[in-house]
This record gives C-alpha cells, structure tokens and sequence, in this order.
C-alpha cells in the first residue's frame, strides 16, 4: 500500500460511537456521513439527527459500498469521512486576507473535481494568493486526489467552506474587496486588457453549470476570458489560472 492509499484509508471513521463524537464535539471536521440503507435504529437516527443540526453531508448506502469505504469489520453501518485539508474560519480568512502577497481570494461554486481544485490551489498558493472558499455542500472533496494535484499546496493555502456562497459574496463586498464572477456577459471585463482591481474576491463556476445566479447576481463585475479561435471552453483550473495571472499582472504593475 503506497502513502497516498494508506492516507486515504485514514480519512474514513467508523462506528456509531465514534462518528456521533465527532459529530457533536468537532462537526467542521466531517465531510461526509455514510449509513447503512435499512439500518434503522435509535443511534443511526441520532447521527442523522446530529448531521442535519451541523449541516453535515450524509448518505444512505447498501452494504457493498460500506464495504468499500471501510475495511474495519467494526463499522456498525455507520462510518464518517473526514477532511483531509486543514479549514480556517471564513471571517479569519476574510480578515487576513490583505496581508497576502497577492490579495485575492478565489472561490469556487460547486466545483466537483478534485484534480481541478488542487491544480487551481497550486497556482493561488504560487502567486501569492490570499486563500481559497468552497461551498460546504456540493463541492469536491479536499482528499489524496486534491492533495496530489495541488502539490503541497492545499497543506499552506489557507482553506474556507462557508454554508452560503452568496453571503460570503456579500461579506467581501462590504469589507471593500471587488468581487469578480468568471461568466460571459454582455458587459465582462477583458482581464487581459483591463486593469483588475484588488483586493478582490474571484468566483468561479463548474464547467457544466457556471456559477450560480444567486452568486453571481451579487458580484461586482464580470470576468471573460476572450478566445482567439471558436473553442468551447477551458476547465475551470485552467481559465482559473489565467485569472489568477491577469490578477497578479495588476498588483505588479503598481
């Protein structure tokens, strides 16, 4: 077994008493809370009970994929995946993020893939950026996948999760950053050309759905990368790094 698979393995907690615990005393650790379909019971439904008050992912699974997320026999019905990347509170990163080299915070709306969230983390952390903010639910898991495309990143860029993305939208407004929503409107910016502002709050959307219009509706402005040949689209780790470029290119150009 290779470091990356044994770190993987201990990202997973089972039984009951265990995960109700951790529930209870340490909820922000918890990704996401596994039981057993058809395991009715006082204990399972405190566990249900102790997630919806946390606002903490669960799902009900059959008994093969039990199996597969914990080889311990032990597990009762019930196990919890764990994060991996260390959290800090949003205020805390809102707070400091204008001590950065870079003061910006890119976020990212329901964003799904952990390769794209690590190699964005790596490119924010190079540049000298302020942190990164994921929703809380529908948002890629920060495990051994994430870990590998950030390369060290995600163990020193500062990490949030809020519970409501356009709140936090909000929240960066009135503490005086400019927010920015990755999209194609009639009026975006050309990052290319155009001076960006800073300190400054990015948001980008997934490459299926783009960003929300309850988040974006609330940014500042709109960013649009312009293509220089018809093509469909970039992934969002790399229009992601482009932005964070054109971003850094502003600051040293003060």
């Amino acid at each position: 077994m290779d470091s990356c698979e044994k770190h993987e393995e201990e990202t997973i907690l089972p039984g009951i008493k265990p995960v109700l615990e951790i529930l209870q005393s340490e909820p922000g650790k918890v990704d996401m809370v596994y039981v057993r379909r058809g395991r009715v019971s006082p204990e399972t439904e405190n566990i249900l009970d102790a997630c919806r008050r946390s606002g903490v992912r669960f799902s009900l699974v059959d008994e093969a994929a039990m199996a597969r997320l914990s080889r311990h026999a032990g597990h009762q019905g019930v196990a919890a995946r764990l994060r991996s990347a260390g959290l800090i509170a949003w205020e805390e990163l809102l707070e400091g993020a204008s001590k950065a080299p870079l003061p910006l915070i890119v976020a990212l709306d329901q964003v799904l893939d952990p390769g794209n969230v690590g190699t964005l983390a790596r490119t924010l952390y190079a540049m000298g950026g302020a942190g990164l903010v994921l929703p809380r639910h529908n948002s890629a898991f920060l495990g051994p996948g994430a870990r590998r495309s950030a390369a060290g990143a995600l163990e020193r860029l500062p990490v949030a999760q809020v519970v409501n993305l356009a709140r936090a939208v909000d929240d960066a407004n009135k503490q005086g950053f400019f927010t920015y929503a990755a999209q194609k409107t009639e009026h975006a910016v050309n990052p290319l050309s155009q001076r960006l502002s800073l300190p400054a709050m990015l948001i980008l959307g997934s490459e299926e759905k783009g960003l929300r219009p309850g988040v974006a509706k609330r940014c500042s402005a709109s960013l649009c990368i312009p293509f220089l040949r018809d093509f469909d689209s970039l992934n969002v780790a790399q229009a992601g790094g482009i932005l964070v470029s054109c971003f850094a290119r502003s600051i040293s150009g003060r």
